[in-house]
């Protein structure tokens, strides 16, 4: 070796980080670097930007999972390797994500739990779809043997999130959401037969409304459409996104009717990664039957060893959340994550009853009837000299993330804030929060905004 690489070598062995040369200069922004760096040096300065993010343990606007135990990131460090596409390769980690479509299809009171169709994917929009799919292959196949057009596919639904405008956008859909009007901030029976017509694919149900996190009724919803089929003979399937209330409220309220045990529900998307406590990137869809997956959907794939079918949208991605859920499983059992989800529960009733002892606020939803959350808005009568989103900003330079947003269309008046109390959300953290909540009210009290309009200024809402 020559002598002026030992020289460096030494030099990058020995010198402290930042004061070393390939530390002297800023990261490149817009072309990869000629030359090659220490890995030690390259993660400490990659390691440093990303302590400009948020900590994700504060942030209350999101569903995902942001706290792991530490065996599971120890099996996501095993998993970084294999490719869940490849179920040749790795038929063990295929067989694990089996017995999670199986133990789901359980939970959810699949008539044949052990024999229906499902897979994981790399969320609960990517599940959503597949079962929008799922629905609309269905629809098709029904109308052509009847004879008639099937250029006109619509899908009822209540106040949705992003993913269900993609589906409808995707794959030419009339998505006919059901509008917020007054103190109905979500579907309900009545609402959804008057949309529903022989070229409704399907109704979708959300069980925890990304707006309110309230559960809407799909049973009263599935009694109206067995009326509307006695009357019209319209026979319109149930897609439930149980995104969040999917991994809840079977350990929390197992006698809430919303599942396979009604005939009409043909399949369920959840996020694995929300309330299933698994790490960010996994979600499932099951299908009631093998009959409610058409096969067109199903492709078969020879290339990477073995014959294997897939129905995912994406191919190629990793196992390691897959491996995560089912260790969350066999971890927690029925018991471990119902206590974990009353735990949230109760702080989260908690964080509404002091926030609204507080006189400005009022409380949309309280942690009953839905997820653990608590939604709210100001008091029409009150002049706190802020509005939501001043307070969502100023909170923010505490470290805390919380959603303010205005709803959606006819009741755009309307801004609420959400928080969202996940695992790992203790009392502890529920008390630091309110303690700077109400900094925030004594900080506006003494320097009030005044705002150009009466009412609260649009901002933006996000959904993750």
């Amino acid at each position: 070796m020559p002598l002026h690489y030992k020289t460096t070598l030494k030099d990058q062995l020995v010198d402290d980080i930042y004061a070393s040369s390939d530390l002297s200069h800023s990261l490149p922004r817009y072309r990869i670097p000629r030359e090659e760096q220490a890995p030690r040096h390259v993660y400490q300065l990659v390691h440093d930007e990303l302590m400009l993010d948020g900590n994700s343990r504060q942030n209350l606007a999101t569903f995902c999972q942001t706290w792991l135990e530490p065996e599971v990131r120890s099996l996501m460090a095993e998993c970084t390797d294999k490719n869940m596409i490849d179920k040749d390769e790795y038929p063990q980690s295929a067989e694990i994500e089996s017995r999670c479509v199986h133990m789901l299809a359980d939970l959810w009171n699949a008539p044949q739990a052990s024999d229906t169709l499902g897979c994981s994917t790399t969320g609960s929009s990517e599940a959503a779809m597949l079962g929008g799919m799922a629905l609309k292959w269905r629809w098709r196949e029904r109308l052509r043997k009847q004879g008639k057009a099937t250029d006109r596919p619509n899908l009822v639904c209540g106040p949705v999130q992003v993913c269900w405008h993609k589906f409808a956008r995707y794959w030419d859909v009339e998505l006919r959401e059901i509008p917020m009007q007054g103190d109905r901030l979500i579907m309900n029976p009545e609402e959804v037969v008057k949309r529903c017509d022989e070229n409704t694919i399907g109704v979708v149900a959300t069980l925890g409304v990304t707006f309110t996190c309230q559960y809407e009724p799909v049973a009263a919803v599935s009694a109206a459409l067995d009326r509307l089929q006695q009357e019209t003979g319209l026979d319109i399937p149930i897609h439930v996104d149980g995104a969040s209330g999917g991994f809840i409220a079977p350990f929390v309220e197992p006698e809430l009717v919303w599942d396979f045990r009604l005939e009409r529900v043909k399949s369920i998307n959840a996020s694995g990664h929300k309330f299933g406590l698994a790490p960010l990137g996994v979600g499932w869809v099951v299908w009631r039957s093998e009959a409610d997956l058409h096969q067109e959907l199903i492709f078969e794939v020879n290339y990477l060893g073995g014959n294997m079918p897939t129905f995912a949208l994406n191919f190629s991605r990793p196992g390691g959340q897959i491996v995560a859920q089912y260790y969350n499983f066999l971890r927690l059992g029925f018991e471990g994550y119902r206590k974990i989800h009353l735990a949230c529960y109760e702080t989260a009733r908690y964080l509404a009853e002091q926030i609204e002892k507080t006189g400005l606020f009022e409380i949309i939803y309280n942690g009953r009837g839905g997820i653990p959350a608590v939604s709210f808005s100001l008091k029409p009568e009150s002049d706190p000299g802020f509005n939501l989103f001043d307070l969502s900003d100023r909170i923010r330079s505490r470290g805390w993330q919380i959603a303010a947003y205005a709803m959606p269309a006819e009741r755009e008046d309307l801004v609420i804030m959400r928080i969202l109390v996940r695992h790992g959300v203790s009392r502890d953290l529920a008390d630091l929060l309110l303690a700077d909540l109400r900094r925030c009210i004594a900080y506006f009290a003494g320097h009030p905004l005044q705002h150009h309009s009466s009412g609260e200024e649009s901002g933006g809402f996000s959904h993750s």
